[in-house]
């Protein structure tokens, strides 16, 4: 039985890969966007909400880390179809969502194009710790 003071070990993993080519501003929004479409699409990784000792209330998040990682073009576009391959959730960022600034445009963007012509600058998922391991295979930890 795990206590209060033993840390978390999840069985899943939520993950982020960027392609290495990017600014830090490109990388924290990508990652933002990304990360969304997970909690929408699996809500049992939402916690519960915050509240601190004043009793001011905060909004729920990820009950586990996000990791983020990096690498190439080519690396990304083979971790995104072996993410695919395992059926595991995905969120993608094309290189062409840089040009549009709604919803409506951005998956315009991205329905456009066929999957393996996506030109991938980011991609996120999410499902049990080892598939996802299998699926980003080769990516570095971002630092």
């Amino acid at each position: 039985m795990q206590s209060d003071t033993t840390p978390a070990r999840f069985d899943t993993k939520i993950a982020v890969l960027l392609r290495d080519d990017l600014l830090t501003w490109q990388r924290l929004n990508i990652t933002a966007f990304l990360v969304s479409g997970i909690g929408t699409a699996v809500p049992e990784v939402i916690g519960q909400p915050y509240e601190d000792a004043s009793d001011v209330q905060y909004l729920s998040m990820f009950r586990q880390p996000v990791l983020v990682f990096v690498g190439g073009k080519e690396l990304l576009q083979a971790a995104h179809s072996r993410a695919i391959g395992r059926n595991l959730p995905v969120s993608v960022f094309t290189s062409d969502l840089f040009a549009t600034n709604n919803d409506r445009d951005n998956r315009a963007a991205v329905r456009a194009v066929t999957t393996e012509q996506l030109d991938l600058v980011g991609m996120a998922t999410y499902g049990p710790r080892n598939a996802v391991d299998k699926a980003l295979k080769g990516a570095k930890m971002h630092h």
